[in-house]
């Protein structure tokens, strides 16, 4: 299983790559994190948010595999515990496929986006710096996976 995220935003600052890339090498080839990223679209060309969301949505729908499990993350999503995303990953694992989560740009996700997703999941009722949540994310994967399989790196 691929765990694929796709994240507007590009160029990040070292920090974010550093940080993101720490947790995906921790990751075994059976859970895989691979990184989308979608270039934004420019605040300078004169566009509505609604038009730039549009515009970010046709570059998301078109990169995302065909028959993946699709989850957008927004602030109205449920938000799990670590333990029931570690249960929900052991379900996803069985059931095969690849799940790809969704990470708008600075002004969210379009709503054709979330009606094309199979779950909205929220990290944190906290508006979050979408950049940051590409790290955070990729965190949460692997506590998830650690927990799975009973490594240490989780503790309560």
């Amino acid at each position: 299983m691929k765990l694929i995220i796709v994240s507007v935003g590009h160029k990040m600052p070292d920090w974010i790559t550093t940080g993101f890339n720490e947790y995906t090498k921790r990751m075994p080839r059976e859970a895989q994190i691979l990184l989308l990223e979608i270039k934004p679209e420019p605040r300078t060309t004169g566009k509505t948010t609604a038009q730039i969301m549009e515009a970010e949505a046709q570059r998301i729908l078109a990169v995302l595999p065909q028959n993946c499990r699709r989850i957008a993350l927004d602030e109205r999503g449920t938000q799990p515990t670590t333990r029931q995303l570690a249960a929900q990953m052991q379900d996803w694992m069985r059931e095969g496929g690849d799940v790809a989560f969704i990470i708008g740009g600075a002004d969210g996700l379009h709503e054709s986006v979330k009606q094309a997703a199979q779950q909205l999941l929220a990290l944190s009722a906290l508006t979050l710096p979408h950049a940051f949540v590409r790290v955070l994310l990729a965190e949460q994967l692997y506590r998830a996976h650690s927990l799975m399989h009973n490594h240490p790196y989780h503790r309560e």
